[in-house]
């Protein structure tokens, strides 16, 4: 069986789709740490911290109108006028030196989202054309390494950059990345047909990717796992403090849990590749699920070393329903409707996540972690049974 970073960097197009990844998911992951720190230090407010993270991520909830601008024109051009878009507008951010001023931080941080999401949108369906179908799979499971190996490095050096010179530097080392992901995106070897005409109003193209997924007997339990998957992602992140606690901890060790668990995430992303291709979406998705669900579970035992281990192996289990989610919406949708599906499929698995934050959050308080991570382990098993249904078999 071949490597599968041998198989992927050997394909050129692919190569440059991962090295742009890095570079501009290393600027994004300090950005985003950086901003949460910066508008503390200028309120004292931890609400309005946690705020930025919610500006980034709100525009997610519409992803699907977003998605229909990656079907509307050539997905390439779409790409680096995006990354050459926000390397523009980054810098304004040194208008950003007191309290009143925030408003532009807020802002720029909400087109910075709003751009994430067309960008993810244009990227998948891109990929879906310039990648060889059989390395989807492998080419999914490398960008969630690339993307959470920069979320292991780049806080770091983002929180040391800014202790150093301050938020706007910070910022200019993101539209760096950006610009320098915009020349690698121009290097792309990718023929693209002009998009089809569609007189149709925007809602109505909208809805086609929601339609695709819920029609799609392949799509939809894979999807509806993975939305299932960040919901109780959530519930078990809202813990991760009162473990540390349980553990005699102070909230810094939460730290090496992220860590624990971002490593294994690294490590799924080396394997999902071949591990796809000999299990299949279902049967991935539903491994990881059930290795997820132990993990979870067992975090109730106060031991240090079994905390550490089952943070890995959330970080393992977790990623391989979305890996899985992700192939299959690149293999089963046609090409013209590939962006607004995406953006869709993003929006129905990672929206359930903040409602898991906000339920677990409550839950937490109310009753005591360990029964509560008990049984959101056994719960888990229950969304195994529309993976373990019957389906027509398909070249993978």
């Amino acid at each position: 069986m071949t490597w599968t970073v041998t198989r992927v960097l050997g394909d050129r197009d692919a190569g440059l789709y991962l090295t742009g990844v890095v570079v501009s998911g290393f600027g994004s992951s300090a950005m985003w740490l950086v901003s949460g720190i910066w508008v503390k230090d200028l309120t004292g407010s931890n609400g309005l911290a946690a705020l930025c993270v919610f500006a980034l991520w709100a525009p997610t909830l519409v992803g699907p109108v977003l998605g229909v601008l990656a079907d509307r024109t050539r997905r390439r051009p779409l790409l680096i006028a995006v990354n050459l878009a926000l390397a523009a507008l980054l810098p304004t951010l040194f208008a950003v030196t007191t309290r009143d001023r925030l408003w532009i931080l807020f802002t720029v941080l909400l087109i910075y989202g709003a751009a994430g999401v067309v960008h993810d949108a244009a990227e998948s369906a891109l990929v879906a054309t310039a990648v060889d179908r059989h390395l989807l799979g492998d080419f999914n499971g490398l960008r969630m390494t690339a993307s959470e190996g920069m979320k292991l490095l780049a806080p770091l050096t983002g929180a040391g950059l800014y202790a150093a010179y301050g938020g706007a530097r910070v910022a200019v080392l993101d539209a760096v990345t950006f610009a320098l992901a915009a020349g690698l995106y121009a290097l792309l070897r990718v023929r693209e047909a002009p998009p089809v005409p569609d007189p149709s109003a925007w809602r109505a193209r909208t809805a086609e990717g929601v339609r695709h997924i819920r029609h799609h007997p392949e799509l939809r339990p894979l999807v509806l796992v993975a939305a299932t998957t960040m919901l109780f992602a959530g519930l078990n992140g809202a813990t991760v403090y009162a473990v540390a606690e349980g553990l005699g901890h102070s909230p810094a060790y939460v730290g090496l849990l992220y860590v624990a668990q971002g490593v294994g995430s690294v490590l799924i992303g080396l394997v999902s590749g071949p591990l796809l291709r000999r299990l299949g979406e279902r049967r991935f998705a539903a491994y990881g699920i059930v290795l997820t669900a132990v993990a979870v579970a067992l975090r109730a035992v106060p031991s240090d070393p079994v905390a550490l281990v089952c943070g890995a192996a959330i970080g393992f289990g977790l990623p391989c329903v979305l890996i899985a989610a992700y192939t299959a919406v690149q293999r089963e949708t046609p090409a013209p409707l590939l962006g607004r599906t995406s953006a869709t499929a993003n929006t129905l698995m990672y929206a359930p996540n903040a409602l898991g934050l906000a339920l677990g959050a409550g839950l937490v308080e109310l009753v005591d972690y360990r029964p509560l991570l008990l049984t959101l382990g056994l719960t888990r098993l229950l969304t195994l049974p529309p993976l373990l249904q019957r389906r027509k078999p398909r070249d993978s």
